[in-house]
Formats: structure tokens, C-alpha cells, sequence
């Protein structure tokens, strides 16, 4: 990829005092637990106006450094992606009561390398012209695919679904509107390993599917699937090369279901209050599985694994007792040792690392970051 680079429009957001020191006040949404190319570990979350980021002092751990304060003054959603490449990408909903046209755009900043500075926030602006409409945006998602393209996605005033995409030469294009209606906030977006974006959004009347044509190509129109998902609690992993298994909270149910392709989808248990799920593939005991994680009903982190692609076979859930108060974050470090990350009702983030047990084991001493 020729079209970034690290030494542009580069800007330090030093922290403040120590009597103003910001504090975590949410997490972002997406991967706000992210790896960088160096195997170091980066926890971020959202502040009054801002981004607070923790970065590994070395692959493995465990101390951190920070907290860094980037301000992003009027930000009210943040949502993280991460490419193939890497590079962290931040999208943000700004709402600015006093500025002319529609008052609320969406803005976009890149972090090339861990613990690194981010970038100047870039306004992507608003699909419409006017703040009657134009404060009704919802929350961005977005994915990078594997050419490192930026997509970006909103829902509109109407309910339905606006994109936004890089082009080659760094520029974006214009927004380009998807169509469908009646549309949950929170669009889940997903990019596989052979250049294909697909992206799913709950609706009153079922997931409203849209897919890539082609890799880098348009997309098709969008797809009613008969099923139903919780606004909000959606997430994707990709399973086997070009194959992507979504999870979310089933309305009906409560629990967990698990959802690929050409096939029903499969309840996993699990008890998750609002919010959304976590994924990752881990190898536990030599086999290849998936593990999940969500805040639960009763504001505890619920961990549960099965096998990769093996959810009928059932999943082993566990309540691991630690307040959760937002939607918790998994990784893998530089060991290839499961992380997980929450931030307490106190404030506080914690993170935990897998022990040596047999399974989904982790160290029952959480370390307090921040």
C-alpha cells in the first residue's frame, strides 16, 4: 500500500493535568483490544471528549504504559477497526450543537503503529446537507478489507443503510445510499481473507443482508434473511478462508446464536444483557476453537468456547464473577495466550491472561491497567 504513511498529518494530543487527568467513561465499539505488528497489545476507551489509549511496554507483558489522551472534542460513538495491515482505524460521531449545515459528522483518524501518535481527525462529513435530517446519522461501523480499503457505514435518516469508502488514491468517495428501511443502529460489517465485504443489519422484520459483487466491486442489493438479532450485540469472525460465522443475541431467546451462510442459525446458551458479543479463534488443548465473551445479565462477564465451526456440539460457558459494565474485548498476545479485557462499574479497566490450565483457564488475578 503506497497511498498512507506514517509521516503525515501526525499529531500528539498530550494528557492534561493530573487534576483534570480524564478517566474512562465507555468502551468503544468493535476492537477496542487491538495487536500491533510488533505483537504489542493496545487497550483503548472513550473520555469526556476524547480517546484514552494503554499500550504494552513489551510483546507478552504484563506492564502498560499510559494513559495517552487524544481529544476529539463533541465525539458522542467511537467504533475501532483494524486491518490486515495492522493499522488502527478510529470512526467517530461528532455532534456540534453550533456549526453550520447538519451539525453532526462523521470523522476518521489512523494509529500506523503501536503506542505511536494518531493522526489529524478528518471530517467523512454527513449524507445530508441539512441538520433536520442530518443529526438523525446513526453510530458508524466500518471494516478495512484485504487491499486495506476503508469502508464505512451509517444508517440514515430514513432507516436505511449509507456507504462510504476509500479510494485507491487515500481520497474517499461519495456517500452512496444502500437502501433498506426500518434498520436497528449499529451495522456489523465484515471483511474475509479473499477481499469480500459483506455487512448485516437487524431490522423489525428479520437481518437485512448486503455482499460484495466482486472483490473491490459494488454491492449487491440487500437481502432479507428470516432471522433476528438484537441491535447492538453483533460480531463476525472468520472461520475458514472466506467463510465468516456471525454471533449475536437471539430476541426471542436471550441466548447466543451462531449464524453462517446457507445454514440455520445455531443457539449457543449464554446469558447476555445488552451489549455486544466477542470473538476469537484460540487454539485450546491443540484443537482450533472459538472463544466468546459478553457482559451478562446479572453485569458479569460470561466466557464461553466450543470448537471452531463445531457450535452444534455445544458451548461450555462460565461465569467468571468480574463486573463488566461495558462490552468486553479478546485477543490473542504475543504468547498466543488469550487476553480479555472489561472496564468495571468503578471505572477501571482489567485484563486477564490465560494460565496453563487445561481449557478456557485464566489467571484469577486480574490486573487493574489505568
Amino acid at each position: 500500500m503506497g497511498r498512507r504513511t506514517a509521516r503525515t498529518e501526525v499529531v500528539d494530543r498530550p494528557m492534561g493535568s493530573a487534576e483534570t487527568e480524564p478517566r474512562p467513561s465507555g468502551t468503544p465499539r468493535g476492537r477496542w483490544l487491538t495487536v500491533g505488528k510488533d505483537g504489542r497489545l493496545t487497550l483503548y476507551a472513550t473520555a469526556r471528549d476524547g480517546l484514552l489509549r494503554w499500550t504494552e511496554e513489551r510483546p507478552g507483558g504484563p506492564e502498560w504504559t499510559g494513559p495517552d489522551f487524544f481529544r476529539v472534542e463533541d465525539l458522542t460513538d467511537l467504533t475501532i477497526v483494524q486491518g490486515a495491515d495492522s493499522y488502527v482505524h478510529f470512526l467517530g460521531r461528532r455532534d456540534r450543537p453550533d456549526a453550520e449545515g447538519p451539525g453532526v459528522d462523521i470523522v476518521h483518524a489512523i494509529q500506523y503503529q503501536t503506542g505511536r501518535p494518531v493522526t489529524e481527525w478528518r471530517s467523512l462529513g454527513n449524507p445530508y446537507r441539512g441538520a433536520e435530517r442530518g443529526r438523525l446519522v446513526g453510530v458508524p461501523a466500518g471494516v478495512v478489507d484485504a487491499r486495506g480499503t476503508v469502508f464505512v457505514f451509517v444508517r440514515n435518516a430514513g432507516g436505511g443503510l449509507q456507504l462510504r469508502r476509500e479510494r485507491p488514491d487515500g481520497g474517499w468517495g461519495a456517500w452512496q445510499d444502500l437502501k433498506g428501511a426500518r434498520l436497528a443502529d449499529g451495522p456489523v460489517p465484515a471483511a474475509t481473507s479473499n477481499g469480500f465485504v459483506e455487512v448485516l443489519v437487524p431490522t423489525e422484520r428479520g437481518v437485512l443482508q448486503w455482499r460484495q459483487e466482486a472483490p473491490d466491486g459494488p454491492f449487491g442489493p440487500g437481502q432479507l434473511l428470516q432471522i433476528y438479532a438484537v441491535e447492538g450485540s453483533g460480531a463476525t469472525l472468520e472461520t475458514a478462508p472466506g467463510r465468516l460465522t456471525y454471533f449475536w443475541t437471539d430476541p426471542n431467546t436471550g441466548g447466543v446464536v451462531a449464524f453462517r451462510a446457507g445454514a440455520w442459525p445455531v443457539p449457543l446458551g449464554g446469558a447476555p444483557g445488552a451489549g455486544a458479543v466477542a470473538a476469537v479463534r484460540a487454539p485450546l488443548d491443540g484443537y482450533d476453537c472459538t472463544v466468546l465473551a459478553h457482559r451478562g445479565t446479572g453485569g458479569t462477564l460470561l466466557m464461553g468456547a466450543c470448537g471452531t465451526e463445531g457450535e452444534h456440539q455445544g458451548v461450555w460457558w462460565q461465569d467468571t464473577g468480574v463486573n463488566c459494565a461495558a462490552n468486553p474485548a479478546l485477543a490473542l498476545d504475543a504468547f498466543g495466550r488469550i487476553v480479555v479485557a472489561v472496564l468495571g462499574a468503578d471505572g477501571v479497566l482489567r485484563v486477564a491472561r490465560q494460565d496453563a490450565g487445561p481449557g478456557l483457564s485464566l489467571s484469577p488475578h486480574w490486573q487493574s491497567v489505568g
